[in-house]
C-alpha cells in the first residue's frame, strides 16, 4: 500500500510517499520546503502558514513525481493534526482534506510526536526502546505500555530545542539555531558554570537560558560549549535513571536535536554502562518530515478505517500520552 504523508506543524512543509511491504516501509520520496525567518527572529505562525500555502502545490507535485506515482495510486492520506502551530497545522489539514475528498481516498489525522517515534523505530530497527524525544516542540522520555506511550520524564518549562533556538536568536543567528550552536561549541573546551536543574526525572531549562545569555559577553564559543554540556548532562541523568527504572535494553533518540553529535556521544556512553543498545534517528529524518506522518498513517490503517472528513481535526496541544496506539 502507498501512503502520502503531509507535515506542516511548524517551519517545515513536507510531503512524503511511503510504500508498506509487510511490517517494513520504503520511503519513495520526501520533499520539504522550510520557512526561514529573518536572522535573530523566531517562527511567526502567520508568515510560516503563508509560506506553507504558497509552497504546498510545488512540494506535492515534486513528491509524487519523485515517487513515480499518481494521486490515484495512493491507498491513504495522512496529515499532522497536532501538536503544533495552529495556522500551520490548518494548511496541511486543508491540503489533505481536499485530496481525500476529491479523489475519495481514506484520511488519517496523525500525532506529530508519534510520527517521530515510529519512523525512528522503522529506520533503526529498534523493537521495544526507551525513547528520548528532543525537538523544538518536545522534550520527553517515554516507554510503551498498555497501548500508550508513558512519560517517565519531561521538561517543566521550555524544550531542549527551544533552549538552543532562543540562545541562538539572542545571539542573532538564523533559526533553527541548533547546528550553529553545535559548531561553535566544538571549538571550545572552556566550561562556564551554569544552573543544572533536574527535579526527580524532569528537567528545567528556563534558568539555564537566562544564565547562558549573561555568559555570552564572556565568549560565544565558551557559552555554547557550556550550554551543551550542561543541558545534555541534565538530559543524560534523567535518561539514565529512566533506563534503570524501566530495565529497557534499547534507547532510541528522535527529534530534531537527535542530530547533535555531542548529545549522541553522552547517551551512547550511558548505554554502554547499562549494556543497552543505542539507536538514533538518521540525521536526514531526525527533524520534521512527511515520512513520519506517512508511516504512522500506514500503521494505523492496518487496524482501523480512515476518519470521516467531518471528524478530521487539528489540535495545537495534543499530548502523546493521550493517544491510544492500536497497531
Amino acid at each position: 500500500m502507498l501512503s502520502l504523508g503531509i507535515e506542516s506543524t511548524a517551519h517545515t512543509f513536507s510531503c512524503a510517499v511511503i510504500e508498506k511491504k509487510g511490517k517494513r516501509g520504503k520511503i519513495l520520496s520526501d520533499i520539504r520546503k522550510i520557512y526561514r525567518p529573518p536572522e535573530g527572529e523566531g517562527i511567526h505562525p502567520r508568515e510560516a502558514s503563508r509560506h506553507h500555502a504558497e509552497n504546498s502545490p510545488e512540494v506535492l507535485s515534486e513528491c509524487l513525481r519523485k515517487a513515480s506515482v499518481r494521486i490515484n495510486d495512493l491507498g491513504i492520506i495522512s496529515y499532522a493534526a497536532g501538536p503544533g502551530l495552529g495556522p500551520c497545522l490548518r494548511i496541511g489539514a486543508v491540503v489533505a482534506r481536499s485530496l481525500s475528498s476529491y479523489y475519495d481516498i481514506p484520511i488519517y489525522p496523525v500525532n506529530h510526536a508519534l510520527g517521530h517515534i515510529e519512523l525512528g523505530k522503522m529506520l533503526t530497527g529498534a523493537q521495544d526502546p526507551l525513547v528520548l524525544l528532543v525537538s523544538g516542540g518536545h522534550t520527553m522520555i517515554l516507554a510503551f505500555l498498555s497501548k500508550k506511550w508513558r512519560v517517565f520524564g519531561e521538561t517543566l518549562d521550555i524544550t531542549l530545542g527551544q533552549l538552543l533556538d532562543q540562545i541562538g536568536r539572542y545571539a542573532g543567528f538564523a533559526s533553527p539555531c541548533g547546528p550553529k550552536i553545535e559548531e561553535l561549541a566544538s571549538t571550545s573546551k572552556e566550561y562556564l558554570p551554569l544552573p543544572y536543574v533536574v527535579k526527580g526525572n524532569d528537567v528545567s531549562f528556563s534558568g539555564l537560558l537566562s544564565a547562558t545569555k549573561r555568559m555570552i559577553p564572556k565568549g560565544m564559543e565558551a557559552a555554547c560549549f557550556s550550554l551543551q554540556e550542561t543541558a545534555f548532562s541534565m538530559i543524560g541523568e534523567a535518561t539514565e535513571r529512566a533506563l534503570s527504572f524501566t530495565g529497557k535494553k534499547e534507547l532510541l533518540v528522535v527529534g530534531g536535536v537527535a542530530a547533535n553529535k555531542r548529545l549522541s556521544d553522552i547517551l551512547s556512553s550511558i548505554c554502554k554502562r547499562h549494556n543497552c543498545k543505542f539507536f538514533v534517528a538518521p540525521k536526514e529524518y531526525a527533524g520534521d518530515c512527511g515520512s513520519q506522518i506517512s508511516w504512522v498513517g500506514l500503521l494505523e490503517s492496518s487496524k482501523k478505517m480512515g476518519t470521516n472528513l467531518e471528524d478530521t481535526f487539528v489540535k495545537q496541544s495534543w499530548r502523546l500520552d493521550t493517544v491510544e496506539v492500536l497497531y
